[in-house]
């Protein structure tokens, strides 16, 4: 079937995530081995605007992308992404961070942080057209659209690293799942702890507003500095995360 965006005035084609690649991190294993494989959701990466802004995007070391995410069900359970961390910055003992903008549809972002093999945070974000939600340094995430809407979301990431799905693979997904009846543990973790729950809220420092169009910052890329060097910010990420 396929799925187009138009960006820039130029049809973007997207990278497709396919049903059976999400067959390690499905709740519903019965559902998943009663249906054909499908088209689920659509990642339109490196976008900009302009050349001169995709100049300025590259010479910065970021990526601009969107993905666009139909409801639909996984059996009992809510679509969701595959789920990923992010590799440390080179020589630093914190990992790169990444920020979403929620355009149209509702987005619920689970959060959850590692410490050895043990998951010692677990946070949910719910986030609505506007909305802003950071993902702090070392915490993987895993989006759900547990709405009737099409989701669609921004997000500005430094484009120096590959993301890691294999965390989320071993463990048969995150650790917690959205399912119809709310939310269930994942029983391949031990001791988790309870979700906390965060929202969405203006980060000036990093010249992100709910409301505002986080594309404008290709013409202030200084403020996205937190996304490539987060060790220089790692106090204002424990006060925005430990709100």
């Amino acid at each position: 079937m396929g799925y187009t965006i138009e960006f820039g005035g130029v049809e973007r084609q997207p990278n497709i995530r396919m049903l059976h690649d999400m067959k390690e991190v499905v709740y519903d294993h019965e559902w998943f081995r009663s249906v054909d494989d499908m088209e689920l959701y659509y990642m339109f990466r490196h976008l900009s605007l302009s050349e001169e802004d995709l100049k300025i995007i590259n010479k910065s070391h970021l990526r601009y992308d969107i993905t666009v995410i139909p409801p639909a069900m996984f059996g009992s359970e809510f679509i969701k992404t595959a789920g990923h961390y992010h590799p440390n910055v080179p020589g630093q003992e914190i990992s790169y961070p990444e920020v979403y903008q929620v355009l149209e549809g509702e987005a619920t972002y689970i959060l959850q942080k590692h410490v050895g093999d043990d998951v010692v945070d677990t946070v949910v974000i719910k986030a609505k057209k506007g909305d802003i939600a950071l993902i702090p340094p070392d915490y993987g995430h895993v989006t759900v659209n547990a709405s009737d809407e099409i989701l669609k979301m921004a997000n500005w990431v430094c484009c120096d690293f590959s993301s890691s799905y294999a965390p989320f693979r071993d463990m048969e997904g995150g650790a917690y799942y959205l399912l119809e009846s709310g939310f269930m543990k994942n029983h391949r973790y031990e001791n988790l702890p309870e979700i906390r729950y965060i929202t969405p809220t203006d980060i000036p420092e990093f010249g992100l507003f709910c409301g505002r169009d986080m594309y404008d910052l290709v013409n202030d890329t200084e403020k996205l500095e937190f996304l490539k060097s987060p060790q220089n910010f790692a106090g204002l990420f424990e006060s925005i995360i430990n709100v």
